[in-house]
């Protein structure tokens, strides 16, 4: 009978370290609200990853270069850009916490990738090798909802970066930005700003003298 009783108090202890665990934890609240991930999945995803802090200016994935790994953006600022022959830098992306960050085109077709994904401030990743990732999901239903839900999400933030480029003026873009991150005059450098909004960094000063 002792051992019966002992089992169950360490049960009970056990099912209260793992509630605990889950409790206000950010990133799961993000992966369950966002794509409805368990807590069994997301013990599954901890397991896989490790974590990495970036410095200011550090590069995940460099442009011509293979990464075997997809980032889960938990604090910081990371952009996704392409430098030309003539030296221009175009920022097709800037990712803020918390999102999946990686050349998933690249990594999808084991092709060199076509972007740098470079931190712009400090910031902590959580890497996932790509390929025990897919492994796992060929033979685990509910990994392989999640990469197909990663998918849709990466979709839809490109098409909806496309159609606010189409849509919107140089002076709409800004605002949408600072709304998305207000203090973003204050963190990277303009010319990284006018580069995203796709404007040049004399327009992005005389629309910031206007506002």
């Amino acid at each position: 009978m002792d051992i019966i009783r002992n089992n169950k108090k360490n049960l009970r202890i056990s099912k209260l370290i793992i509630n605990s665990y889950f409790m206000d934890n950010p990133n799961f609240d993000f992966l369950k609200s966002r794509f409805h991930v368990s807590k069994e999945t997301f013990l599954i995803l901890k397991s896989l990853a490790t974590k990495r802090k970036l410095t200011a200016g550090e590069e995940m994935v460099k442009q011509g270069g293979k990464s075997s790994k997809i980032a889960f953006l938990t604090s910081g600022l990371m952009r996704a850009f392409s430098t030309l022959e003539s030296g221009k830098q175009i920022t097709k992306n800037i990712f803020t916490p918390i999102s999946f960050v990686g050349a998933f085109s690249s990594l999808i077709k084991d092709e060199p990738s076509l972007l740098c994904y470079e931190a712009l401030v400090d910031s902590e990743v959580f890497e996932v090798n790509f390929n025990e990732f897919i492994k796992i999901s060929k033979t685990n239903i509910d990994i392989s909802n999640l990469y197909n839900r990663i998918l849709e999400y990466v979709f839809i933030m490109y098409e909806r970066k496309q159609l606010e480029t189409m849509a919107l003026n140089g002076t709409e873009r800004y605002l949408s930005l600072k709304k998305q991150i207000p203090n973003i005059d204050n963190l990277i450098p303009q010319y990284q700003i006018a580069s995203y909004l796709n404007i040049s960094p004399v327009q992005l000063s005389r629309i910031r003298k206007e506002l």
